[in-house]
């Protein structure tokens, strides 16, 4: 006998579908497949993870250089707020030697005059002053031309 007892009827219709002897499925290569599996999964979430830190970081860099950009444009708006005030533009204009106009005077299309011009007050007319009149000939770059 072979050291195991015969078995009948339903038992050995289940008994047949059980493997029998030495050929059962090696578990070396599953257990090898799983474990690869797990570790690719793990190295894959450590790279996903190193890639969104350095997001973050590339982020806060990218909004520290933004604010600090903003702080100097509002300083420069601060500035061109502060030269563009009524009382700054007044007072460098003064340091320029500028007064303040009188009356303007305006030329119509026909060539009238309407209105009496003057000098603007506080400007020292003397013997020497003259305005400086240009001819029309005198605002082109070289010489006019003749026709000949």
């Amino acid at each position: 006998m072979s050291g195991k007892p015969e078995l009948k009827g339903r038992a050995a219709r289940l008994a047949r579908l059980l493997p029998t002897g030495p050929g059962q499925a090696a578990r070396t290569p599953f257990v090898l497949l799983v474990v690869l599996l797990l570790g690719g999964g793990l190295i894959c979430l450590l790279v996903l993870n190193s890639a969104l830190s350095e997001g973050a970081f590339k982020l806060d860099d990218l909004q520290r250089g933004t604010k600090n950009l903003t702080d100097e444009e509002q300083a420069l708006q601060r500035d061109i707020d502060a030269y563009s005030a009524p009382d700054a533009l007044q007072r460098r204009a003064r340091e320029l030697g500028m007064v303040p106009g009188g009356d303007p005077a305006f030329l119509d299309p026909d060539g009238t005059v309407k209105g009496v011009p003057s000098p603007a007050p506080g400007v020292r007319q003397s013997a020497a002053y003259t305005p400086l009149v240009l001819a029309p000939e005198a605002m082109t770059d070289g010489p006019t031309p003749t026709g000949r």
